[in-house]
């Protein structure tokens, strides 16, 4: 669905920030920013390649992003899509919002203007970022769960 305040904050912080670049995945979305960068759609190995190399993700409150940022060791700034603003059919963004949300690394905005100062703040810190986790779990691990289902 589409997610053009989002989009269009990002596009604004664009804007007031041109030596940052800034690139967008919009979707289906009918803003076309203006001062970002923006395609459509990526595939995904483009995208995960875009996260691993950004200084800080900035998406929705999806588990998909959550999950991508995390592996990549960055920093994420998500803002929940609202049913209300017809973003998403149900608010289950909130709740995700609520429970990842004090993760080292995570960080949730709870509106536009929210998302661009905590997006200044964020690229402002230099502190350590976030440790990537591996995408599968330890082989060894795996067959100790498997060796105790198993018996």
């Amino acid at each position: 669905m589409p997610f053009d305040r989002l989009v269009q904050a990002m596009d604004e912080w664009a804007a007031a920030n041109p030596t940052v670049p800034v690139e967008i995945q919009i979707g289906r979305g009918a803003y076309e920013p203006r001062h970002a960068k923006w395609l459509r759609l990526m595939p995904v190995a483009e995208y995960r390649a875009r996260v691993e190399g950004a200084r800080l993700f900035v998406a929705h409150a999806g588990m998909g992003s959550i999950i991508a940022a995390i592996e990549a060791g960055k920093p994420l700034l998500m803002l929940p899509r609202l049913q209300a603003m017809g973003e998403h059919n149900t608010d289950h963004q909130l709740a995700t919002a609520v429970n990842v949300g004090n993760r080292p690394g995570l960080h949730v905005a709870g509106d536009a203007d929210d998302l661009k100062m905590r997006a200044s703040a964020l690229l402002a810190d230099t502190g350590t970022p976030p440790a990537p986790i591996e995408r599968f779990a330890d082989p060894a691990f795996t067959a100790r769960i498997r060796a105790f289902i198993e018996s």
